[in-house]
């Protein structure tokens, strides 16, 4: 029996994952990538009795490639907040999904495992943007502010890793970035003691000035564009930037379009928090979008539909 841990590289997907090995400690295989890299389970094989579990790729876009693992008789357990379409039923599928915009995949699995690891589910919460669900999850931990405060940093760290066009964007690959976090029960105890948090910190600091001297190309009460070049430190910046933005105008919803140096773009999309929904119905309209209702992207749009993606943006939250 092969155990495979499918997840998404971001900080959700990489949290979910720790409190899973936590409470269930073990070799596994390790199958993840940049953050909007998430046909993940088109990458596995499987046989009968081998146990793949699967945290925050959504199902919709996984579900013909799900269907062959059980249907080759492995046993899958599915843990995701994205939109998923019609649901599974099979005898050997555990189906936990709940697309609401507050609970993410480290809410669910941290619900999973009777918050056994909550403070690893506080830091991927944190890291989803989803802050007020986190100081909910925190509180029964009797954090200090300033303790709090540094989960929720290193949660941030660990989103903005996540995002480039490919790997080579990245700082640390996901899956490297697991296994260095894989040691510590504390997450305090590994920003304490891994080089890797100051690493992404310095990074994320340099990517977060080149992104704050931009102007938006479209700016009003309701909805702001900006359009980032076609550059590394863009490519690893544009989703937690838009993550900052989101936070600093709540009212707001904001699309940051990121060049890709072969033409067309890279679109993250964040609804208003004062109202976090609609970002996943807008983006499915164009091909390669998808995502949460709070929080959602298109992997390619080509360059002569950037206008029709302003005009769908605008009519969908101005």
């Amino acid at each position: 029996m092969t155990r495979i841990d499918v997840f998404n590289g971001d900080a959700d997907g990489i949290c979910a994952l720790q409190q899973i090995r936590l409470a269930e400690p073990g070799e596994s295989v390790l199958v993840t990538g940049v953050k909007r890299d998430i046909a993940l389970l088109d990458r596995v094989t499987a046989r009968p009795g081998d146990e793949v579990t699967v945290l925050d790729v959504s199902l919709d876009r996984n579900r013909d490639a799900l269907t062959r693992l059980l249907a080759a008789g492995a046993k899958v357990r599915y843990f995701d907040h994205h939109f998923a379409g019609e649901a599974i039923e099979h005898p050997a599928l555990l189906l936990r999904i709940d697309p609401s915009p507050t609970r993410g995949t480290s809410l669910l699995v941290d619900e999973y495992l009777g918050g056994a690891h909550r403070a690893w589910a506080v830091v991927g919460t944190f890291g989803d943007n989803l802050d007020e669900s986190a100081v909910r999850a925190a509180a029964p931990l009797g954090l200090s502010a300033q303790t709090t405060g540094r989960l929720r940093e290193l949660g941030v760290l660990l989103n903005y890793n996540a995002y480039g066009e490919r790997v080579e964007d990245l700082h640390v690959h996901p899956a490297e970035v697991f296994r260095r976090l894989a040691p510590y029960p504390d997450p305090l105890t590994f920003v304490a003691k891994d080089p890797l948090f100051t690493l992404l910190r310095e990074g994320y600091a340099a990517d977060r000035d080149r992104a704050a001297a931009l102007r938006p190309v479209l700016e009003t009460p309701r909805v702001a564009v900006y359009v980032l070049p076609a550059e590394t430190w863009a490519r690893r910046v544009s989703g937690v930037y838009a993550n900052d933005l989101a936070r600093g105008a709540p009212g707001r919803a904001h699309a940051l379009v990121t060049r890709r140096p072969e033409g067309g773009a890279v679109v993250s999309v964040r609804a208003p928090l004062s109202h976090s929904v609609g970002a996943d119905a807008l983006c499915r309209r164009f091909p390669t979008g998808g995502g949460r209702q709070g929080a959602a992207g298109i992997n390619d749009l080509p360059e002569e539909r950037f206008d029709d993606f302003v005009r769908a943006f605008v009519e969908a939250f101005g």
